[in-house]
C-alpha cells in the first residue's frame, strides 16, 4: 500500500467501512494462504484501483511511453459513464483510487468531475501530476473535488536540471501550481488534498536532493518523497540516467559495467493480490507496469469489474505468477520493495 504521514492516514481510516475493512482482510489473508499453500488463493475484491484518465501528456519525459510517443495501444480519454458505471460495482469493497497510470490527468476535462464522483461514495482519491494545468482555477475546483491526495513531480530545482528528464516542462510554471493548490487549501479550510513534491532520482538530479527539501519548504507542500526511476534498457542504461546513489536505484553494476535489477522476483506478489490497473478505454490490466496493456484480463465494456476479477484470465494470470514469475515479461523491471523513501 501507499506511504501516509500521521494526518494522512487519518483520513484514510475515515474511509474505512465494515464492509471494506472485512473486504481488505479477506485479501491478506488470501495473500499469506496462497504463500502457505503454494498455489494461487484470491478472496474478495481489490482494495486499491488505479483508472487512467488519458494516455495524453503535454511533456515527453523519456522513460515514459506518453512522453516518447511510443504506445502500442491506442490514445484516449476516460468517459464518465464508463468510470461511473464501475465505481458503483466495487465502491463498497474500493478503498483506495489512485487517478493514474499514463498521461497527465488534467487532460481530462472530465477529470475532476469523475474525483468528485469518487469522493462522494467516502473513496480515498489520490493523483499524480506534472502540474503544468494548475492554475488558480483548477487549483480552486481540485480542492473542491475532495481529492485527498495530489502528488506534484518535480525533478529538478533549476529549470536546466528539470527539463532534462521532464523535456518540455516548465519549473515556474509546476511551483506556480503547487502555490496555487496550497493558497485555495488555506481560503477554503481544505485538509485535503495532502500536497508532496516527488523526485524521481536520476543521475542529472541527484545532486539537487537536499535542494528538492528546501524548496518544498517554500512552495509549502506537505512533504517530499524521493522516488526511483524505472528505466526500460536497464542493462546498459543508454540515457545514462540510472543514479550514482545506490539507495535511490533499482538497479546494481556488474563487474562488467552492465546492469541487472535489484529485484529478487520470488513468485509471490502483493500488488497483484490488492490491486489493478483499468486503462482509458476499460481494459482491466496487472498492474502498472503493464504500460501497453499487453495482459489484457477483461475488457469493462463486455462485463463488470467483479466478473472480470474472478474470470478464467485472471486465474490463469495467477496461476502463471506462482509458477515462474520471472518469465512475465511486465515483472522483469518491478520495483516493488525498492522505489520510495519519505524524507
Amino acid at each position: 500500500m501507499p506511504q501516509f504521514n500521521w494526518n494522512d492516514s487519518k483520513n484514510l481510516l475515515s474511509k474505512l467501512t465494515v464492509k471494506r475493512f472485512i473486504n481488505g482482510s479477506k485479501v491478506l489473508g488470501s495473500f499469506y494462504v496462497s504463500r502457505l499453500l503454494n498455489r494461487p488463493v484470491q478472496w474478495g475484491y481489490p482494495v486499491s484501483v488505479s483508472f487512467e484518465p488519458t494516455t495524453s501528456c503535454n511533456l515527453r519525459c523519456p522513460e515514459c511511453p506518453s512522453g516518447l510517443r511510443q504506445f502500442s495501444r491506442p490514445t484516449g480519454m476516460l468517459q464518465n459513464d464508463l468510470f461511473k458505471r464501475t465505481i458503483d460495482d466495487i465502491h463498497r469493497e474500493l478503498l483506495y483510487l489512485i487517478f493514474y497510470f499514463q498521461g497527465e490527468p488534467y487532460l481530462n476535462p472530465d477529470f475532476l468531475e469523475m474525483v468528485k464522483y469518487a469522493s462522494d461514495k467516502k473513496i480515498y482519491t489520490a493523483t499524480s501530476t506534472n502540474a503544468h494545468y494548475l492554475h488558480d482555477e483548477a487549483a480552486k475546483k481540485t480542492v473542491e473535488s475532495g481529492l485527498d491526495r495530489l502528488i506534484i513531480s518535480i525533478d529538478g530545482t533549476t529549470q536546466d536540471v528539470y527539463q532534462q528528464y521532464r523535456v518540455g516542462g516548465n519549473l515556474e510554471k509546476v511551483l506556480e501550481g503547487a502555490k496555487n493548490i496550497m493558497k485555495w487549501k488555506k481560503e477554503l479550510k481544505s485538509k485535503t488534498p495532502f500536497v508532496f513534491f516527488q523526485f524521481l532520482v536520476v543521475k542529472p538530479n541527484e545532486h539537487q536532493i537536499e535542494d528538492i527539501k528546501r524548496l518544498a519548504k517554500e512552495a509549502g507542500v506537505d512533504e517530499v518523497r524521493f522516488k526511483t526511476a524505472q528505466v526500460y534498457e536497464y542493462e546498459t542504461d543508454p540515457n545514462n540516467l540510472i543514479p550514482t546513489i545506490d539507495k535511490f536505484s533499482r538497479y546494481k553494476k556488474n563487474a562488467d559495467g552492465r546492469y541487472t535489477a535489484k529485484n529478487k522476483l520470488a513468485n509471490r506478489c502483493w500488488k497483484m493480490q490488492h490491486a489493478n490497473v483499468i486503462t482509458w478505454d476499460g481494459l482491466v490490466v496487472p498492474c502498472c507496469f503493464d504500460k501497453d496493456a499487453t495482459h489484457q484480463l477483461g475488457n469493462l465494456k463486455n462485463q463488470s469489474f467483479k466478473e472480470i476479477w474472478n474470470n478464467g484470465n485472471y486465474k490463469q494470470f495467477r496461476t502463471e505468477l506462482k509458477k515462474s514469475r520471472k518469465n512475465i515479461d511486465i515483472c522483469a523491471n518491478c520495483s516493488e520493495g525498492v522505489s520510495v523513501w519519505k524524507d
